[in-house]
């Protein structure tokens, strides 16, 4: 942070904080079900397919079906964010349902069947979108995406209670201590009479619960839906989760630490934007960074194993 400070007096501005806060509150919901996710040793490659699905529907039910998806206009009649919001939820729900189901019925790895879900998902989106966006929301919808509390955005607001929620789920809760048992040890659990297969199923559902709404902030941030957002998210989640402490082996990981990974991602790109670096040399970035945390982590475990 001091070097793109130093480099470009822009980047402490409270606009440019702010925005970067309004950025980390997207992928940081899809991060903190990601956690969920890589602490049983799972991974998840639909969340951004997944992603703009869950948009299209939420804004297609906002504005009262598919007959006017390409209605501009505050006058457009729907059936309101509330709806729009369960849609989105729902549809999030129902993809991490089926990819769990599969992953713990059908016995298919998860990257092989999260590898699966970001084609299908992202073929469904472009289907429902048939070509174009859906756009033009009234300002109960967009509110939850523009609007502030006093100076914080919504979006942010919003990221912070679900950091907190699911920080107490996974510390104090019941449900929270088999999660880290399945990750450590899947077997030992098991047989400790642990249902590993309901609690790996379950952190897919709650992944997708993420998706959906982290696809009704966005939707309502751009306030417009079309089958292209969340492309390459995948990559910036799961490099928020491991910089934060989390094991891609399981057993291992924060909450805290995958909000505070969030920021150094969130950072890092808009520093870089900053600076005109090219789109393509982040990804180049991004990659390296999960390659090196994970070989840290590779690294940190033999040291572990030997001592």
């Amino acid at each position: 942070m001091a070097v793109f400070a130093i480099v470009e007096p822009r980047f402490l501005t409270p606009v440019n904080l702010f925005n970067i806060a309004r950025q980390v509150s997207v992928t940081g919901l899809l991060a903190i079900g990601m956690t969920f996710v890589i602490l049983t040793a799972g991974i998840d490659l639909s969340i951004g397919s997944l992603l703009a699905f869950a948009g299209l529907v939420a804004a297609a039910v906002a504005k009262g079906g598919l007959s006017d998806r390409f209605t501009v206009g505050d006058d457009a009649i729907g059936y309101g964010w509330p709806l729009a919001a369960l849609a989105a939820i729902m549809v999030g729900v129902v993809g991490g349902y089926l990819q769990g189901f599969a992953i713990t019925r059908l016995r298919v790895p998860p990257f092989v069947v999260t590898l699966g879900g970001m084609s299908v998902f992202r073929g469904a989106a472009l289907l429902f979108a048939a070509g174009g966006p859906i756009s033009g929301f009234d300002a109960g919808f967009a509110w939850w995406g523009q609007g502030k509390i006093g100076p914080v955005p919504v979006p942010v607001i919003i990221f912070l209670i679900c950091a907190i929620a699911a920080h107490i789920v996974l510390t104090y809760s019941r449900f929270g201590r088999r999660v880290y048992a399945v990750g450590g040890n899947p077997e030992a659990a098991r047989l400790s009479g642990l249902n590993v297969n309901a609690i790996t199923c379950m952190v897919y559902v709650i992944m997708g619960f993420f998706c959906g709404l982290c696809a009704f902030v966005l939707s309502a941030r751009l306030n417009s839906a079309e089958a292209v957002p969340g492309t390459g998210y995948e990559l910036t989640v799961i490099a928020s989760v491991v910089i934060g402490g989390t094991s891609l082996f399981g057993g291992v990981g924060t909450i805290f630490g995958t909000v505070i990974g969030s920021l150094l991602i969130g950072v890092l790109l808009n520093g870089l934007v900053i600076l005109n670096v090219s789109s393509y040399i982040q990804q180049i970035i991004i990659g390296v960074i999960i390659v090196l945390a994970v070989a840290f982590d590779t690294f940190a475990k033999s040291r572990r194993r030997s001592a």
